[in-house]
Protein backbone atom coordinates (compact mmCIF):
# COMPACT_ATOMS: atom_id res chain seq x y z
CA UNK A 1 0.00 0.00 0.00
CA UNK A 2 1.30 3.41 -0.87
CA UNK A 3 0.18 4.68 2.60
CA UNK A 4 3.18 2.80 3.33
CA UNK A 5 5.66 3.70 0.99
CA UNK A 6 9.07 3.70 3.04
CA UNK A 7 12.12 6.23 2.49
CA UNK A 8 15.01 4.28 2.43
CA UNK A 9 17.93 5.27 4.89
CA UNK A 10 19.93 5.12 2.09
CA UNK A 11 18.31 7.82 0.01
CA UNK A 12 18.48 9.98 3.18
CA UNK A 13 22.06 9.62 3.86
CA UNK A 14 22.08 11.02 -0.11
CA UNK A 15 20.07 13.82 0.59
CA UNK A 16 21.63 14.72 3.44
CA UNK A 17 25.11 14.42 1.83
CA UNK A 18 23.88 16.38 -1.58
CA UNK A 19 22.31 19.28 0.80
CA UNK A 20 25.43 19.81 2.94
CA UNK A 21 26.79 22.36 1.62
CA UNK A 22 23.66 24.71 1.41
CA UNK A 23 22.39 22.69 4.55
CA UNK A 24 22.36 22.89 8.20
CA UNK A 25 25.52 23.94 9.47
CA UNK A 26 27.75 21.11 11.39
CA UNK A 27 28.54 23.18 15.22
CA UNK A 28 27.65 21.14 17.67
CA UNK A 29 29.45 18.54 20.24
CA UNK A 30 29.35 15.96 22.62
CA UNK A 31 28.69 18.78 25.21
CA UNK A 32 26.15 21.05 23.24
CA UNK A 33 23.98 17.70 22.82
CA UNK A 34 24.16 17.05 26.58
CA UNK A 35 23.85 20.78 27.75
CA UNK A 36 20.66 20.46 25.28
CA UNK A 37 18.88 17.10 26.86
CA UNK A 38 19.76 18.59 30.03
CA UNK A 39 18.31 21.59 29.54
CA UNK A 40 15.28 20.07 28.50
CA UNK A 41 14.92 17.50 31.37
CA UNK A 42 16.07 19.48 34.13
CA UNK A 43 13.48 22.20 34.20
CA UNK A 44 10.01 22.51 34.82
CA UNK A 45 9.92 19.11 36.06
CA UNK A 46 12.50 19.81 39.29
CA UNK A 47 11.11 23.28 39.91
CA UNK A 48 7.51 22.51 39.89
CA UNK A 49 6.19 19.14 39.07
CA UNK A 50 8.59 17.24 41.81
CA UNK A 51 6.05 18.96 44.80
CA UNK A 52 2.56 18.36 42.88
CA UNK A 53 3.17 14.80 42.07
CA UNK A 54 5.08 13.85 45.63
CA UNK A 55 1.73 15.50 47.17
CA UNK A 56 -1.10 13.77 45.01
CA UNK A 57 0.63 10.49 43.53
CA UNK A 58 3.72 8.94 45.23
CA UNK A 59 4.61 10.49 48.45
CA UNK A 60 8.47 10.13 49.35
CA UNK A 61 8.03 7.22 46.83
CA UNK A 62 8.43 9.99 44.08
CA UNK A 63 12.69 8.90 44.72
CA UNK A 64 11.89 5.51 43.15
CA UNK A 65 9.31 7.00 40.54
CA UNK A 66 12.02 8.99 39.18
CA UNK A 67 14.16 5.94 39.16
CA UNK A 68 12.09 3.88 37.76
CA UNK A 69 11.26 6.71 34.98
CA UNK A 70 15.17 6.33 34.70
CA UNK A 71 15.27 2.90 34.03
CA UNK A 72 12.88 3.20 31.44
CA UNK A 73 14.39 6.02 29.69
CA UNK A 74 17.61 4.56 29.86
CA UNK A 75 16.23 1.37 27.53
CA UNK A 76 14.42 3.99 25.07
CA UNK A 77 17.62 6.22 25.19
CA UNK A 78 19.86 2.58 24.19
CA UNK A 79 17.83 2.54 20.97
CA UNK A 80 17.29 6.13 20.02
CA UNK A 81 21.35 5.57 20.46
CA UNK A 82 21.66 3.52 17.50
CA UNK A 83 19.23 4.75 15.57
CA UNK A 84 21.05 8.18 15.34
CA UNK A 85 24.13 6.26 15.10
CA UNK A 86 22.60 5.06 11.45
CA UNK A 87 20.84 7.58 10.67
CA UNK A 88 22.35 10.93 11.77
CA UNK A 89 18.86 12.95 9.67
CA UNK A 90 16.59 15.43 11.86
CA UNK A 91 13.64 14.30 12.60
CA UNK A 92 13.92 12.20 15.18
CA UNK A 93 11.31 9.48 16.15
CA UNK A 94 9.50 10.71 12.71
CA UNK A 95 12.36 9.98 10.69
CA UNK A 96 13.19 7.08 11.35
CA UNK A 97 9.89 5.74 11.78
CA UNK A 98 9.47 6.62 8.19
CA UNK A 99 12.58 4.38 7.12
CA UNK A 100 11.42 1.79 9.17
CA UNK A 101 7.19 1.60 9.11
CA UNK A 102 6.55 3.36 5.88
CA UNK A 103 5.41 7.44 5.72
CA UNK A 104 1.51 7.19 7.43
CA UNK A 105 3.07 5.57 10.58
CA UNK A 106 6.04 8.24 10.55
CA UNK A 107 3.02 11.03 9.68
CA UNK A 108 1.47 9.94 12.87
CA UNK A 109 4.61 10.34 14.76
CA UNK A 110 5.35 13.36 13.35
CA UNK A 111 2.03 15.03 14.56
CA UNK A 112 2.75 13.49 17.53
CA UNK A 113 5.50 15.17 18.17
CA UNK A 114 4.48 18.62 16.80
CA UNK A 115 1.26 17.95 19.92
CA UNK A 116 4.49 16.89 22.24
CA UNK A 117 6.66 19.99 21.38
CA UNK A 118 4.10 22.50 20.79
CA UNK A 119 1.75 22.13 24.24
CA UNK A 120 4.91 21.27 26.07
CA UNK A 121 6.65 24.69 24.90
CA UNK A 122 3.21 26.41 25.69
CA UNK A 123 2.97 25.05 28.95
CA UNK A 124 6.52 26.32 29.98
CA UNK A 125 6.10 29.30 28.55
CA UNK A 126 2.96 29.78 31.04
CA UNK A 127 4.75 28.32 34.33
CA UNK A 128 7.73 30.93 33.02
CA UNK A 129 5.37 34.03 33.18
CA UNK A 130 4.24 32.89 36.61
CA UNK A 131 8.10 32.59 37.78
CA UNK A 132 8.95 36.13 36.23
CA UNK A 133 5.68 38.07 38.18
CA UNK A 134 6.83 36.12 40.91
CA UNK A 135 10.15 37.99 40.49
CA UNK A 136 8.46 40.78 40.29
CA UNK A 137 6.36 41.03 42.71
CA UNK A 138 9.62 40.98 45.47
CA UNK A 139 10.47 44.51 43.98
CA UNK A 140 6.94 46.00 44.28
CA UNK A 141 6.10 45.10 40.49
CA UNK A 142 2.98 43.87 38.93
CA UNK A 143 1.51 43.29 35.54
CA UNK A 144 -2.06 44.47 34.87
CA UNK A 145 -4.46 41.54 35.60
CA UNK A 146 -5.78 41.65 32.42
CA UNK A 147 -2.62 40.76 30.70
CA UNK A 148 -0.94 38.06 33.09
CA UNK A 149 -2.47 35.15 32.53
CA UNK A 150 -4.62 33.25 29.75
CA UNK A 151 -8.20 34.08 28.63
CA UNK A 152 -10.21 33.91 31.49
CA UNK A 153 -12.63 36.35 31.85
CA UNK A 154 -14.36 35.35 35.22
CA UNK A 155 -10.78 35.82 36.77
CA UNK A 156 -10.53 39.18 35.06
CA UNK A 157 -7.70 37.75 32.92
CA UNK A 158 -7.13 37.71 28.70
CA UNK A 159 -4.06 37.78 27.78
CA UNK A 160 -0.64 36.31 29.17
CA UNK A 161 1.62 39.11 27.82
CA UNK A 162 5.01 37.92 29.61
CA UNK A 163 4.36 34.57 28.71
CA UNK A 164 4.06 35.48 24.80
CA UNK A 165 7.42 38.17 24.91
CA UNK A 166 9.42 35.07 26.01
CA UNK A 167 8.64 32.99 23.39
CA UNK A 168 8.62 35.53 20.80
CA UNK A 169 12.87 36.07 22.62
CA UNK A 170 14.03 32.70 22.66
CA UNK A 171 12.16 32.45 18.97
CA UNK A 172 14.40 35.21 17.78
CA UNK A 173 17.59 33.61 19.56
CA UNK A 174 16.69 30.11 17.54
CA UNK A 175 16.84 31.64 14.22
CA UNK A 176 20.84 33.11 14.77
CA UNK A 177 21.67 29.29 14.11
CA UNK A 178 22.47 26.47 16.32
CA UNK A 179 25.96 27.41 18.00
CA UNK A 180 25.10 30.75 18.66
CA UNK A 181 21.60 29.45 20.38
CA UNK A 182 22.93 26.45 21.54
CA UNK A 183 25.90 28.30 23.89
CA UNK A 184 23.74 30.42 25.12
CA UNK A 185 21.52 27.37 26.38
CA UNK A 186 25.05 26.08 28.00
CA UNK A 187 25.58 29.35 30.26
CA UNK A 188 22.38 28.71 31.39
CA UNK A 189 22.34 25.22 31.88
CA UNK A 190 25.29 25.38 33.61
CA UNK A 191 23.89 28.41 36.38
CA UNK A 192 20.58 26.26 36.41
CA UNK A 193 22.77 22.77 37.56
CA UNK A 194 24.81 24.56 40.10
CA UNK A 195 21.95 26.22 41.87
CA UNK A 196 20.17 22.43 42.19
CA UNK A 197 23.31 21.40 43.37
CA UNK A 198 23.31 24.31 45.76
CA UNK A 199 19.86 22.99 47.55
CA UNK A 200 21.04 19.73 47.29
CA UNK A 201 24.01 20.68 49.92
CA UNK A 202 22.24 22.90 51.59
CA UNK A 203 18.90 20.95 52.35
CA UNK A 204 20.78 17.54 53.21
CA UNK A 205 21.71 18.81 56.36
CA UNK A 206 18.08 19.56 57.68
CA UNK A 207 16.40 16.24 55.88
CA UNK A 208 14.34 14.28 58.59
CA UNK A 209 14.09 10.54 57.78
CA UNK A 210 10.96 10.36 59.15
CA UNK A 211 9.17 12.72 56.51
CA UNK A 212 9.90 9.44 54.89
CA UNK A 213 7.53 7.67 56.30
CA UNK A 214 4.98 6.39 55.07
CA UNK A 215 7.32 5.78 51.93
CA UNK A 216 4.75 4.99 49.66
CA UNK A 217 1.03 6.46 51.13
CA UNK A 218 -0.72 5.96 47.77
CA UNK A 219 0.84 2.26 47.40
CA UNK A 220 2.87 1.53 44.32
CA UNK A 221 0.56 2.40 41.49
CA UNK A 222 1.14 6.38 42.92
CA UNK A 223 4.68 5.50 42.62
CA UNK A 224 3.76 4.24 38.33
CA UNK A 225 1.97 7.47 38.38
CA UNK A 226 4.33 9.45 39.42
CA UNK A 227 6.58 7.71 36.63
CA UNK A 228 4.25 8.22 33.87
CA UNK A 229 3.87 11.68 34.53
CA UNK A 230 7.86 12.20 34.65
CA UNK A 231 7.63 11.54 31.30
CA UNK A 232 6.27 14.97 30.36
CA UNK A 233 10.24 15.36 31.38
CA UNK A 234 12.00 13.37 29.68
CA UNK A 235 10.96 14.56 26.14
CA UNK A 236 14.32 16.18 25.97
CA UNK A 237 16.18 12.94 24.26
CA UNK A 238 13.69 13.11 21.26
CA UNK A 239 15.25 16.84 20.90
CA UNK A 240 18.98 15.67 20.88
CA UNK A 241 18.05 13.42 17.99
CA UNK A 242 16.48 16.30 15.88
CA UNK A 243 20.17 17.82 15.95
CA UNK A 244 21.01 15.58 14.27
CA UNK A 245 21.83 17.24 10.94
CA UNK A 246 23.88 20.11 12.49
CA UNK A 247 26.41 17.58 14.92
CA UNK A 248 30.36 17.47 13.76
CA UNK A 249 30.49 13.63 14.05
CA UNK A 250 26.76 12.59 14.74
CA UNK A 251 27.41 9.04 14.53
CA UNK A 252 29.81 8.91 17.36
CA UNK A 253 28.61 12.27 18.95
CA UNK A 254 24.87 11.91 19.22
CA UNK A 255 24.59 8.35 21.42
CA UNK A 256 27.22 9.86 23.75
CA UNK A 257 25.52 12.96 24.01
CA UNK A 258 22.14 11.12 24.98
CA UNK A 259 23.40 8.76 27.09
CA UNK A 260 25.46 11.56 29.37
CA UNK A 261 22.33 14.06 29.23
CA UNK A 262 20.35 10.70 30.97
CA UNK A 263 22.71 10.06 33.12
CA UNK A 264 23.02 13.49 34.53
CA UNK A 265 19.31 14.36 34.62
CA UNK A 266 18.93 11.16 36.29
CA UNK A 267 20.80 11.73 39.22
CA UNK A 268 19.64 15.31 39.48
CA UNK A 269 16.10 14.24 39.70
CA UNK A 270 16.48 11.52 42.33
CA UNK A 271 18.63 13.63 44.23
CA UNK A 272 16.33 16.21 44.28
CA UNK A 273 13.06 14.34 45.64
CA UNK A 274 14.81 12.69 48.32
CA UNK A 275 15.87 15.70 49.92
CA UNK A 276 12.57 17.70 48.88
CA UNK A 277 11.21 15.22 50.36
CA UNK A 278 13.31 14.42 53.50
CA UNK A 279 13.37 18.27 54.60
CA UNK A 280 9.33 18.99 54.54
CA UNK A 281 6.28 16.42 54.75
CA UNK A 282 5.44 15.33 51.51
CA UNK A 283 1.46 16.77 51.84
CA UNK A 284 3.05 20.62 52.27
CA UNK A 285 4.27 20.02 49.22
CA UNK A 286 1.07 20.47 46.69
CA UNK A 287 2.91 24.10 45.88
CA UNK A 288 4.15 25.37 42.44
CA UNK A 289 7.56 26.19 43.78
CA UNK A 290 8.19 23.36 45.92
CA UNK A 291 12.09 23.66 46.16
CA UNK A 292 11.97 27.46 47.02
CA UNK A 293 9.12 26.51 49.62
CA UNK A 294 11.10 23.65 51.12
CA UNK A 295 13.69 26.19 51.72
CA UNK A 296 11.69 28.97 53.42
CA UNK A 297 10.01 26.04 55.39
CA UNK A 298 13.39 25.70 56.85
CA UNK A 299 14.37 29.26 57.09
CA UNK A 300 16.90 29.82 54.75
CA UNK A 301 14.96 32.01 53.00
CA UNK A 302 18.29 33.58 51.09
CA UNK A 303 19.07 30.45 49.19
CA UNK A 304 15.27 29.89 48.41
CA UNK A 305 16.06 33.65 46.58
CA UNK A 306 18.75 32.29 44.47
CA UNK A 307 16.48 29.27 44.18
CA UNK A 308 13.68 31.25 42.42
CA UNK A 309 16.09 32.76 40.03
CA UNK A 310 18.02 29.38 39.21
CA UNK A 311 14.04 28.36 38.13
CA UNK A 312 13.48 31.09 36.03
CA UNK A 313 17.14 30.10 34.19
CA UNK A 314 16.12 26.28 34.49
CA UNK A 315 12.31 26.70 33.04
CA UNK A 316 14.25 29.42 29.85
CA UNK A 317 16.45 26.58 28.66
CA UNK A 318 13.55 23.77 28.85
CA UNK A 319 11.50 26.63 26.65
CA UNK A 320 14.36 27.28 24.19
CA UNK A 321 15.30 23.43 24.08
CA UNK A 322 11.49 22.56 22.71
CA UNK A 323 11.54 25.43 20.60
CA UNK A 324 14.99 24.80 18.71
CA UNK A 325 13.35 21.02 18.60
CA UNK A 326 9.99 21.66 16.84
CA UNK A 327 12.04 23.99 14.31
CA UNK A 328 13.68 20.69 13.36
CA UNK A 329 11.21 18.64 13.31
CA UNK A 330 8.94 21.12 10.75
CA UNK A 331 11.91 21.55 8.90
CA UNK A 332 12.48 17.30 8.27
CA UNK A 333 8.48 17.40 7.71
CA UNK A 334 8.65 19.98 4.90
CA UNK A 335 11.95 18.81 3.18
CA UNK A 336 9.07 15.70 3.03
CA UNK A 337 6.96 17.35 1.27
CA UNK A 338 4.00 16.63 3.76
CA UNK A 339 4.05 19.77 5.13
CA UNK A 340 4.35 22.97 2.44
CA UNK A 341 8.31 22.86 1.97
CA UNK A 342 9.07 26.23 3.09
CA UNK A 343 9.04 25.34 6.21
CA UNK A 344 12.48 23.23 5.27
CA UNK A 345 14.12 26.90 3.41
CA UNK A 346 17.36 27.85 5.54
CA UNK A 347 18.41 31.43 6.61
CA UNK A 348 21.08 32.34 3.79
CA UNK A 349 22.97 33.70 6.43
CA UNK A 350 22.67 32.07 9.76
CA UNK A 351 21.84 29.02 8.16
CA UNK A 352 19.12 27.88 10.80
CA UNK A 353 15.20 26.93 9.57
CA UNK A 354 14.02 30.71 9.59
CA UNK A 355 9.94 29.97 8.13
CA UNK A 356 9.79 26.71 10.77
CA UNK A 357 11.64 28.71 13.29
CA UNK A 358 8.67 31.79 13.36
CA UNK A 359 5.67 29.42 12.38
CA UNK A 360 6.50 27.67 15.89
CA UNK A 361 7.50 30.70 17.56
CA UNK A 362 4.00 32.61 17.20
CA UNK A 363 1.55 29.59 16.92
CA UNK A 364 3.49 28.37 20.67
CA UNK A 365 3.38 32.20 21.31
CA UNK A 366 -0.56 32.58 20.77
CA UNK A 367 -1.37 29.59 22.84
CA UNK A 368 0.68 30.63 25.76
CA UNK A 369 -0.96 33.90 25.93
CA UNK A 370 -4.43 33.13 25.40
CA UNK A 371 -5.15 29.18 26.06
CA UNK A 372 -5.19 28.08 29.44
CA UNK A 373 -2.83 25.45 29.24
CA UNK A 374 -2.38 23.70 33.08
CA UNK A 375 -4.18 20.74 32.51
CA UNK A 376 -2.91 19.16 29.30
CA UNK A 377 0.55 18.04 30.54
CA UNK A 378 -0.57 14.62 30.57
CA UNK A 379 -0.93 15.06 26.59
CA UNK A 380 2.48 15.40 26.66
CA UNK A 381 3.27 12.79 28.26
CA UNK A 382 1.14 10.15 26.33
CA UNK A 383 3.10 11.97 23.18
CA UNK A 384 6.75 11.57 24.74
CA UNK A 385 5.81 7.71 25.35
CA UNK A 386 4.55 6.78 21.95
CA UNK A 387 7.43 8.35 20.28
CA UNK A 388 9.50 6.22 22.41
CA UNK A 389 7.22 3.22 21.68
CA UNK A 390 7.97 3.44 18.00
CA UNK A 391 11.82 4.35 18.32
CA UNK A 392 12.09 0.88 20.61
CA UNK A 393 10.07 -1.28 17.85
CA UNK A 394 12.09 0.42 14.89
CA UNK A 395 15.49 -1.15 16.37
CA UNK A 396 14.30 -4.74 16.45
CA UNK A 397 12.87 -4.52 13.15
CA UNK A 398 16.18 -3.19 11.16
CA UNK A 399 18.21 -5.34 12.94
CA UNK A 400 16.18 -7.97 10.87
CA UNK A 401 15.87 -6.01 7.88
CA UNK A 402 18.85 -4.30 7.20
CA UNK A 403 21.66 -5.60 9.58
CA UNK A 404 23.99 -4.51 6.97
CA UNK A 405 23.88 -0.55 7.81
CA UNK A 406 26.60 0.83 9.40
CA UNK A 407 26.10 1.20 13.42
CA UNK A 408 28.76 2.67 15.63
CA UNK A 409 26.35 2.23 18.47
CA UNK A 410 24.58 -0.59 19.32
CA UNK A 411 21.75 -1.66 21.57
CA UNK A 412 22.82 -4.83 23.59
CA UNK A 413 20.57 -7.83 23.92
CA UNK A 414 18.23 -6.85 21.40
CA UNK A 415 15.91 -7.82 21.18
CA UNK A 416 15.71 -7.64 25.00
CA UNK A 417 15.99 -4.29 25.83
CA UNK A 418 13.43 -2.65 23.04
CA UNK A 419 11.07 -4.85 24.47
CA UNK A 420 11.30 -4.05 27.46
CA UNK A 421 11.34 -0.63 26.65
CA UNK A 422 7.94 -1.19 24.42
CA UNK A 423 6.80 -3.16 27.22
CA UNK A 424 7.26 -0.26 30.31
CA UNK A 425 6.22 2.49 28.31
CA UNK A 426 3.13 0.77 27.49
CA UNK A 427 2.25 -0.14 31.11
CA UNK A 428 2.93 3.99 32.02
CA UNK A 429 0.59 4.35 28.90
CA UNK A 430 -2.50 2.73 30.02
CA UNK A 431 -1.31 4.82 33.80
CA UNK A 432 -2.22 8.45 32.61
CA UNK A 433 -6.67 9.29 32.69
CA UNK A 434 -8.91 8.31 30.25
CA UNK A 435 -10.04 11.89 29.75
CA UNK A 436 -6.23 12.25 28.13
CA UNK A 437 -6.55 9.18 25.70
CA UNK A 438 -9.58 10.94 24.49
CA UNK A 439 -7.40 14.15 23.11
CA UNK A 440 -4.68 12.69 22.22
CA UNK A 441 -7.38 9.91 19.69
CA UNK A 442 -8.74 13.30 19.00
CA UNK A 443 -5.76 14.81 18.08
CA UNK A 444 -4.29 11.93 15.90
CA UNK A 445 -7.91 12.15 13.70
CA UNK A 446 -7.06 15.84 13.12
CA UNK A 447 -3.49 14.96 11.93
CA UNK A 448 -5.15 11.60 9.92
CA UNK A 449 -7.24 14.42 7.87
CA UNK A 450 -4.39 16.89 7.74
CA UNK A 451 -2.01 13.78 5.59
CA UNK A 452 -5.07 12.90 3.24
CA UNK A 453 -5.85 16.46 2.30
CA UNK A 454 -2.07 17.44 2.16
CA UNK A 455 0.34 15.16 2.98
CA UNK A 456 -0.09 12.31 0.79
CA UNK A 457 -0.67 13.72 -2.61
CA UNK A 458 2.36 16.52 -1.50
CA UNK A 459 5.16 13.69 -0.72
CA UNK A 460 8.52 13.59 -2.38
CA UNK A 461 7.91 9.95 -2.11
CA UNK A 462 4.32 10.21 -4.25
CA UNK A 463 6.16 12.26 -6.99
CA UNK A 464 8.68 9.88 -7.70
CA UNK A 465 5.71 7.17 -8.73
Amino acid sequence: MSFFRRKSITSMLQEKAASSAGGLKKELGVFDLTMLGVGCVVGTGIFVLTGVAAAKHAGPGLILSFLLAGIVCAFCALCYAEFASMVPVSGSAYTYSYATFGEIIAWVLGWDLILEYGFAASMVASGWSGYFQGLLSGFGLEIPKAISSAFNPAGGTYFDLPAVLIVLLLTFVVSRGAKESTRLNSIMVIIKVAVIILFISVGAFYVKPSNWTPFMPYGFSGVVTGAATAFLSYIGFDVVATAAEEVKNPQKDLPKGIIWSLVVCSLLYILVTAVLTGMVPYTLLDVKNPVAFALQFIHQDWVAGFISLGAIVGITTVLFVLLFGQTRLFYAIGRDGLLPEKLSRLHPKTGAPAVSTWVTGIVVAIFAGVIPLNKLADLVSIGTLFAFIAVSLGIVILRKTRPDLQRSFKVPLVPLIPIIAVLTCGYLLISLPGITWIAFLIWMALGLCVYFMYGYKHSHLAEKK
